[in-house]
């Protein structure tokens, strides 16, 4: 790479790689994106680099110049055991080859169901799915390399998000908002009567931009800025009804049986199915420790889900 390489190379180019994006250039920061095609849909003075990062040689290459570099990748769901780790172990060695700052999303899988209480950033990692156990490693993985002062490490945790670029992958993105502009029935995974922490997905962003630049961010992980007020999924489509001019919100929830049925066929949903004990009860992300130590708050949920629309509204 050039000896002018930006300071921030970020690893995906998905929902969170294009919001960590968008944060960094608020700031006035140069920033390189890396994925498997070296497309991505980015201001043409965004320089896109295609390549695998799960090979230590290319991803340590293509890091070079970086003093913070951010992994954001999300290999697709009935993958993640076979690339997610090798993904994992390529960011992590580019970022201690140039003594770059790694900071990493994560999910909140790890600590498996809240049994009634909500989830905070010293929750014991008490997973009982496969992707919740692999999530459980892959951060373990990432603070003993910390500790072991192998290269400095911020982790942001994330639970179910929403917002511009959301599209299919979010409970609230597809299947939601274009419903909610045409007037149609929105449909949506698990219970919707259930309070669920939803994150908005510019938060993530700006959230994932604050760990690479505080000083006192590095050694944990933290829960990324999210509204305190945890609301219902209904309460929340309910809303974007309302903001869509709608009278009254039309919901309907996917019936257990019906996901199994098309799980039988689909790798992707087959996966879904251990995850659905997040909408059997109450799940609710404490962010309170970011908010008070970092200085991040989440935007406003009101705010977030019009400006969500407005992205469905007028596509980029």
């Amino acid at each position: 790479m050039t000896t002018s390489a930006p300071r921030h190379v970020v690893f995906g180019t998905g929902a969170i790689g294009l919001a960590t994006l968008d944060a960094l250039r608020a700031r006035g920061e140069r920033v390189r994106m890396v994925n498997r095609s070296g497309r991505a849909a980015v201001p043409d003075d965004v320089e896109v680099v295609g390549g695998d990062a799960g090979d230590p040689g290319f991803a340590i290459a293509v890091a070079e110049g970086a003093q913070v570099v951010y992994q954001t990748l999300n290999p697709p769901y009935h993958l993640w055991e076979e690339q997610f780790p090798k993904l994992q172990a390529g960011v992590l060695a580019a970022a201690q080859a140039h003594g770059a700052r790694l900071v990493s999303v994560e999910n909140v899988y790890m600590y498996g169901p809240p049994n009634g209480r909500p989830l905070t950033e010293g929750r014991a990692h008490d997973a009982h799915t496969r992707k919740g156990r692999l999530r459980s490693r892959m951060s373990r993985d990432l603070l003993a390399a910390h500790e072991a002062g192998r290269v400095e490490v911020a982790i942001g945790r994330a639970s179910d998000y929403f917002g511009p670029r959301g599209g299919a992958q979010s409970n609230l993105g597809d299947r939601v908002f274009p419903a909610a502009l045409a007037g149609r029935t929105a449909i949506v995974l698990g219970d919707p009567d259930q309070p669920h922490t939803y994150t908005f997905v510019p938060d993530i962003g700006e959230g994932l931009a604050v760990l690479g630049e505080h000083p006192d961010a590095t050694g944990r992980a933290w829960h990324l800025p999210n509204d305190p007020a945890t609301h219902t999924t209904r309460e929340l489509v309910d809303l974007a009804f309302r903001l869509a001019g709608r009278s009254r919100a039309r919901l309907r929830q996917v019936q257990p049986l019906l996901l199994r049925a098309v799980a039988v066929a689909n790798p992707t949903v087959r996966e879904l199915l251990e995850m659905q004990y997040q909408f059997d009860e109450p799940f609710v992300v404490d962010s309170t420790s970011f908010t008070a130590r970092l200085a991040m708050h989440s935007t406003p949920v009101k705010t977030a889900v019009e400006t969500t629309l407005a992205t469905y509204r007028s596509p980029a």
